[in-house]
């Protein structure tokens, strides 16, 4: 049997944007929400996140939904990495955080706002663990902290189960996530005999015509994007290495490294919004990937 690669938008979309038992049990799985604060029943939202002020900026996320006790939960499937992303993460969960009231209303009747994020790429190469949560709180005191709003991210190329046991869901679908694509001849069991799973699996055998078209596309893209910014980033490395052997050797070397670092992200955001671009893509979906405003895609 063939299957589709899941992390592609159209079908990451397709799994948790119309099926509700499916968002339910992935949310449950991957945030730390246990007994009467897991989710029960979720009502999807229109996924294009508006502005409270009509000229500030606007996204489009993956899934957006909100479940009975009214917290809302920001979920996205990001294939590259940039310096922009976090941002834009805390942006869009910010956005839905504060349009909840309206001016003289309590504050009280503010609810979390959970932003969920899988990235398909490596971003914190100082340490092993796949798994990133951030909070509002007081360093010198973690469990002090401000509710209110709270992100996620999991870097899906350093996922490697160790047991089931621990978290078993949440193994089970970064597995669904990391294993299946075209490649995949033979499924894991487990996998099968999970019904949610099993339902996920289903729907990545199948594509209409106008989905099929739509998913080659996106892996173009992604692919000429991918080549390009391997080179820009390398070209802004070796330009802020440069930079800082002119400074002086130790320091110059480190002060080269961040210079180094910073443009090389520049240059592939950059990179992956003009292959996009090239490929038809729409300016709000290049700036919901990317990061990079509309103005600054348009003029590449």
């Amino acid at each position: 049997m063939k299957y589709y690669d899941p992390r592609a938008d159209i079908l990451f979309k397709k799994i948790f944007g119309r099926n509700e038992d499916l968002t339910i049990s992935f949310l449950n799985a991957m945030l730390p929400l246990e007994g009467d604060s897991l989710v029960k029943t979720i009502k999807y939202l229109q996924p294009e996140v508006l502005p409270i002020i009509p000229d500030l900026k606007d996204s489009i996320v993956d899934v957006l939904c909100v479940d009975v006790k009214g917290r809302t939960f920001v979920v996205e499937m990001q294939m590259f990495w940039t310096s922009y992303f976090k941002q834009r993460i805390l942006f869009n969960a910010a956005k839905m955080y504060v349009t909840q009231i309206e001016r003289g209303e309590n504050y009280d009747a503010l609810i979390p706002v959970y932003g969920l994020n899988l990235v398909n790429d490596i971003f914190d190469v100082t340490s092993e663990d796949y798994y990133h949560r951030y909070t509002m709180c007081e360093p010198s005191n973690p469990d002090k902290t401000i509710d209110g709003i709270e992100l996620f991210f999991f870097e899906l190329p350093k996922f490697k189960p160790k047991t089931f046991s621990d978290k078993r869901m949440q193994v089970l679908w970064l597995k669904f996530l990391t294993e299946i694509n075209e490649k995949t001849i033979d499924v894991d069991p487990e996998l099968l005999e999970n019904p949610e799973i099993s339902k996920a699996l289903d729907i990545c055998t199948y594509l209409t015509q106008e989905e099929l078209l739509g998913y080659d596309r996106y892996w173009d893209a992604i692919s000429t994007a991918k080549t390009l910014a391997s080179g820009k980033y390398k070209d802004g490395l070796d330009a802020g290495l440069e930079k800082g052997e002119k400074i002086g050797l130790e320091k110059g070397l480190e002060k080269g490294l961040v210079q180094g670092r910073a443009e090389g992200e520049k240059q592939k955001a950059f990179a992956i919004a003009r292959a996009m671009k090239n490929h038809g893509d729409d300016i709000d979906y290049i700036a919901m990937v990317t990061g990079l405003s509309a103005e600054e895609i348009e003029k590449l």
